[in-house]
């Protein structure tokens, strides 16, 4: 059975001066689902979410939502989605409660619609008790929590989140993932940007990884990782000055499939692990390479990252405070 399209997005291109900061991109978000877009800072992702939701004109391709062309109908597309920007767009003075009622004000939502939707939204996000309090006095994920009710408040048919648990502890993270999970469950189809790769693994029923402006590859999580193929070796080494050597000796070698530095050793992905271990440990004992600790592991999202793009996304992501 063909599944109904929320989004299509077709040979987008964004271009600011001489940098192309989205570069032909094409995919389809189908409706009821959770779509995110993962890639390290600056990769084209809040550009290509921002000219979905008709903030940015594309410089060509086009992009629709539900059918509704994102420039030619912007205002209809308007009607149809909600948007939780990355910046949090609240004022500090302000309550819960009256960042809601202002907002339903701008939707111009009627008094009683205004004051049944908010209600419902501070009793999804369990802001009831917080309502009255200013924003000043809310923790970041309380912050955060308010912010989606405000995306929510028109009730939209699809939901944009740009980076929606960034900088956020890691309880807080998981309330925002049980809200986003609870949305789908709604029948809401899901939008989001994530540069966190257990974000993105765990919450999307299918991603684009972005770099450079261009989708290196589209899918399933678990089918990213299937099509990799081989399993994941990775070695501690004590010396660390050796590590190179290695990864020279090991390359090329009839069991093994890639080989990549890492701090403290190497990362080995490999057709299988009882044919590629003694060629590993005979290279790494006729090198002189000592080795503190073996782990094995099935390909995961890091790793394809890794395969499509050339490194790792943390390289890129700035260290938190």
């Amino acid at each position: 059975m063909d599944r109904a399209i929320a989004i299509e997005v077709s040979r987008l291109c964004k271009t600011y001066d001489a940098h192309k900061a989205v570069d032909d991109l094409s995919f389809q978000v189908y409706a009821g689902e959770i779509f995110g877009l993962l890639g390290p800072n600056g990769a084209g992702k809040s550009t290509t979410l921002r000219t979905l939701i008709t903030l940015l004109h594309p410089t060509s391709g086009t992009a629709s939502v539900f059918g509704h062309d994102t420039v030619r109908e912007a205002d209809t597309v308007r009607m149809l989605i909600g948007y939780v920007p990355q910046e949090r767009a609240i004022d500090r003075f302000l309550t819960g409660r009256e960042h809601l009622q202002l907002l339903g004000a701008l939707y111009h939502l009627t008094k009683e619609e205004a004051a049944k939707r908010i209600a419902e939204l501070l009793k999804l996000v369990e802001l009831e008790s917080h309502a009255d309090r200013p924003a000043k006095t809310y923790s970041g994920g309380m912050k955060r929590k308010l912010d989606i009710a405000c995306g929510l408040l028109p009730n939209p048919k699809v939901l944009f989140l740009d980076e929606p648990t960034l900088g956020l502890d890691v309880q807080s993270r998981l309330r925002i993932w049980e809200y986003v999970r609870m949305l789908k469950a709604r029948g809401m189809t899901i939008v989001m940007t994530t540069n966190y790769l257990d974000e993105a693994d765990q919450l999307c029923d299918r991603l684009a990884i972005i770099d450079g402006g261009k989708i290196k590859t589209l899918g399933a999580p678990a089918e990213l990782k299937i099509a990799l193929g081989g399993d994941i070796v990775s070695l501690t080494l004590k010396e660390t000055d050796r590590m190179a050597g290695l990864e020279s000796a090991l390359k090329n070698q009839p069991a093994i499939k890639a080989v990549r530095l890492t701090a403290k050793g190497l990362d080995i992905r490999v057709e299988s692990p009882e044919k590629a271990l003694p060629v590993i440990l005979e290279s790494a004992n006729r090198l002189g390479c000592s080795i503190e600790f073996i782990q094995y592991n099935r390909p995961r999202l890091d790793d394809v990252f890794i395969a499509h793009t050339g490194r790792r996304i943390q390289d890129d992501i700035p260290k938190e405070e």
